[in-house]
């Protein structure tokens, strides 16, 4: 059972924090969002995932771009 907390530890502090930001942005429990896209993803089949990973996708392209340079030799 320690190797399943040890993942899950890592997967929460090395993953996309998607829940997260969605949660801060909506103002409600990271938990709360968590499990919607569990039953989002056994309800739908498989699209509360795809979704999970189109919007980590793109949280992920929208740091690269909206970095801040401290020079402009920084590129």
């Amino acid at each position: 059972m320690r190797w399943f907390y040890t993942l899950l530890y890592y997967l929460q502090k090395r993953g996309f924090e998607v829940c997260r930001r969605i949660a801060e942005r909506l103002g409600i429990r990271t938990r709360v969002v968590r499990t919607t896209f569990i039953y989002l993803t056994f309800v739908t089949l498989g699209f509360g995932f795809a979704l999970y990973l189109f919007i980590a996708f793109w949280l992920r392209i929208k740091d690269m771009v909206y970095t801040k340079r401290n020079s402009v030799f920084d590129l």
